[in-house]
């Protein structure tokens, strides 16, 4: 395989996979990204080896000729937020469901292979068994949670009824270098690496115990090239964590140990549409498509922060 497209591949999570990409031998990389979320300096160090095309996933006459005759299709292009999900309903479902739809739609017209489609943990919801495992009835609350759900069912029966190859992975709070913390809706460790390099406290919505299975970019994208590989498992769906649970004040409390800084949090209000305890069971991921997490929940903040002290003056808002 050589000819892969990545949607939303000038993100945070996307940017990573096409680094990924090059590094095992990939020959055509193709990036679609509206630059919406996603940013274009995300790739700047692969520039001039991708395709890059600013295109909608909305658009299906813009995007069927982009995806043609792909090998794979990572289909990563999202608005990834529950509260902009709760403050946009609209927008983030076009986006999240409607986009969908027409990147499956011109992948089974454009004979691709197979598409890698970023599902998310979010469809869990807050049950109370833990860590959570694929076989869980889904109980989303937040609209984000229920567009990402409904992308995995529209990819499983393209599979089903229509015959183009799927497989969903349901990504637990990826963190690592080039997550923007300058959104409103940004991701929470990227937040905290921007509040530790300001000396400042970050703020916590509810009491910080909440726990979260959070995972390193690049076991992220080493179990999403796997995917994109592995035999038998077609129209299936995974959990793409790292088996492990921490809180927020026990992530706040790492970060201040390395950096040898005192910065109580301020704690606000919960916010509406959280999942107060996540932890993915990813038995099923290491068995069918060879997940080997290896990085800690230490050395990937260790690598995460690194990478913003040497980037501080891009990541100010």
């Amino acid at each position: 395989m050589s000819h892969y497209v990545v949607t939303g591949g000038a993100g945070f999570i996307g940017s990573a996979l096409v680094r990924a990409l090059f590094e095992e031998g990939a020959r055509r990389v193709v990036v679609i990204d509206n630059l919406l979320t996603g940013k274009e300096e995300n790739l700047e160090e692969v520039r001039d080896r991708i395709e890059f095309h600013r295109t909608d996933i909305r658009c299906y006459e813009e995007l069927a000729p982009l995806v043609r005759g792909a090998d794979v299709v990572f289909h990563l292009a999202a608005i990834p937020s529950v509260p902009r999900s709760i403050a946009e309903p609209v927008l983030t479902h076009e986006v999240n469901i409607d986009g969908t739809f027409q990147v499956l739609r011109a992948c089974r017209d454009g004979g691709v292979r197979r598409v890698v489609y970023a599902a998310s943990s979010s469809a869990y919801g807050d049950t109370e068994t833990l860590p959570k495992v694929e076989t869980m009835a889904p109980r989303p609350l937040s609209p984000y949670a229920v567009q990402k759900l409904a992308g995995e069912y529209y990819a499983r029966v393209f599979y089903t009824c229509l015959g183009l190859e799927t497989v969903s992975l349901r990504y637990f709070n990826v963190y690592g270098p080039r997550q923007d913390p300058n959104s409103p809706y940004s991701g929470v460790i990227s937040v905290f690496m921007k509040a530790l390099i300001e000396r400042r406290p970050p703020t916590i919505f509810g009491d910080g115990e909440q726990t979260r299975d959070f995972t390193y970019v690049e076991d992220v994208t080493a179990l999403t090239l796997k995917a994109a590989r592995a035999p038998g498992v077609a129209g299936k769906v995974y959990n793409a964590g790292n088996g492990g649970r921490y809180s927020l004040n026990q992530v706040w409390e790492i970060l201040q140990r390395l950096e040898g800084v005192r910065l109580p949090p301020v704690y606000g209000p919960p916010r509406p549409g959280d999942v107060r305890h996540s932890q993915a069971d990813i038995t099923a991921a290491v068995r069918e498509l060879g997940h080997a997490p290896r990085f800690s929940l230490e050395e990937g903040l260790k690598r995460t922060l690194d990478w913003y002290k040497q980037s501080a003056g891009k990541i100010r808002s």
